[in-house]
């Protein structure tokens, strides 16, 4: 009896042994961990990976349109045409006045960061239909454009021009501003100010430069405290300047922006939606490593983690990337008003070479072509729809506080920062002044410029560029998607 109990025994165990191996074998074959209390296991990690995504879905709040539809239109239809077309010469060179002192508190100083830079670019380099006297839109001239070699060669992240010859000055005054300031959403730099310089923005891109704490926070901070139409005693949620209030979750400021107007609620959107898309860059463009002779620009997990996961953000994260979401809507819709002034045959992207000019204006009708296809834009007509008087009255108000915070991009202490900054507030400023002016669309004459409705050079290199880089932002968060889910 004692030999077969032993052998009893026995066989459970082998069975036992046969069994195990069998569950952990399907554990791995299917990436599944068991859980334990361990406080470093990978079960943990999944949640945390996940957070960031988890409640980024469904309709957007004060429109009908749904996450998943942008990611979709955007990723495969918009951003491969829209990358192409902001790397054509038209678009490349942005006129801008990094000098000017900031109007509203005592210059902290530049930012002594290296990657804060901006370096200069010869005049020579700059096309040559931009900077003469022949480089109006509307010229049918055309002449062989600069070799731009030498300035792709600038040391590092260069492309400033800085020694503008006065009869270049001049020319440039063609490009001036072509309609009322009343227009006008952003406080505009002078473009032939001794001041301003070219900048290639291929050769300058947005990424991560080290600027952060107390001066960046200064300038958000100012951006929404005295600009977003809120009373100091709602306090904005994870905001570093602000008092300690213990727990609180912003439930107070929440409830406060949804008894807002819509137009007000509107504008802290747009403001919240900007500063997202600048933060998911400044994570997908930072740097990892500065070693001997060329440093390591890539994604950052953790820096994403931390400015957009649920847990770490307190549920802002969600909220957070849901308004860039809403901005894109905005300047997707103003794209689509402002189609028509573009199709015109009149209207010539010039830079001096026809061959160029011409592929350019196919890709710029290209993208307002797919733009046409989305079938859930923003209904920008129920904004400012009430008493007229009223509206009149909100919609003045509404414009000065963008403008405002233009004036406050001269306060950002590093030079890349700001560029970028400026560059995109004046896309911005320039969606909205489209949206405001479609009566003045609707009349543009086909063979004559508008006096009613005009675009500067300026201002159109702005909205593409800006809306290229909210477009870049919804890609490279599907790339974080992929990033995240890998790293789980």
């Amino acid at each position: 009896m004692m030999w077969k109990a032993t052998l009893l025994a026995f066989g459970i165990l082998l069975l036992a042994w046969f069994f195990g191996n069998f569950v952990l074998g399907w554990f791995q074959q299917n990436n599944v961990k068991p859980q334990t209390q361990h406080s470093d296991h990978p079960s943990r990690a999944t949640d945390q990976d996940q957070s960031c995504f988890c409640h980024l879905t469904g309709v957007l709040d004060d429109c009908y349109c749904d996450v998943e539809s942008i990611d979709v239109f955007n990723n495969f239809k918009i951003y491969p045409r829209i990358k192409k077309l902001t790397e054509r010469d038209y678009f490349r060179y942005y006129r801008v006045n990094l000098k000017r002192p900031c109007p509203f508190w005592p210059d902290d100083g530049q930012c002594a960061i290296k990657d804060c830079h901006v370096e200069p670019c010869p005049e020579s380099k700059i096309p040559v239909g931009i900077k003469s006297g022949n480089y109006n839109k509307y010229s049918q001239a055309a002449n062989t454009m600069s070799d731009v070699t030498e300035c792709e060669q600038a040391k590092e992240l260069g492309a400033i021009n800085s020694t503008l010859s006065n009869q270049s000055k001049e020319a440039f005054a063609d490009w001036a501003r072509h309609d009322d300031a009343q227009d006008h959403f952003c406080e505009l730099d002078d473009e032939t100010s001794p001041g301003a310089e070219y900048v290639d923005l291929l050769l300058n891109p947005e990424r991560y430069t080290g600027y952060k704490g107390p001066s960046a926070w200064r300038v958000w901070n100012s951006i929404y405290e005295e600009n977003c139409f809120k009373p100091r005693s709602v306090y904005r949620p994870l905001n570093p300047l602000a008092p300690s209030r213990g727990d609180d979750d912003g439930e107070g400021f929440y409830n406060w922006l949804e008894g807002l107007c819509l137009e007000k609620r509107v504008f802290y959107r747009l403001i919240s939606g900007l500063h997202s898309s600048i933060n998911i860059h400044l994570c997908a463009e930072y740097l990892l490593d500065e070693g001997w002779g060329q440093s390591v620009w890539a994604p950052n997990i953790q820096e994403f983690r931390h400015r957009f996961d649920t847990a770490e953000t307190k549920g802002e994260g969600t909220r957070r990337l849901k308004n860039l979401y809403f901005l894109y809507l905005i300047e997707l819709r103003a794209l689509y008003k402002v189609a028509p002034y573009f199709e015109r045959a009149i209207v010539n992207l010039y830079t001096g070479n026809t061959q160029e000019d011409g592929g350019t204006k196919d890709l710029l009708l290209q993208v307002f072509n797919e733009i046409k296809t989305f079938p859930m834009h923003f209904d920008e007509k129920s904004m400012f729809a009430g008493n007229k008087m009223e509206a009149k009255t909100l919609k003045e108000e509404f414009r000065l506080h963008f403008k405002n915070i233009s004036k406050i991009m001269d306060c950002v202490g590093c030079n890349k920062c700001r560029l970028w900054g400026k560059l995109q507030i004046q896309g911005l400023g320039t969606a909205l002044k489209i949206l405001f002016s479609e009566k003045e669309i609707k009349n543009l004459p086909e063979h004559s410029p508008s006096k009613g409705f005009q675009l500067t050079r300026q201002e159109i290199v702005a909205l593409l560029n800006g809306f290229g880089r909210l477009s870049t932002s919804i890609h490279q968060l599907h790339n974080f998607r992929l990033l995240l889910k890998e790293n789980r």
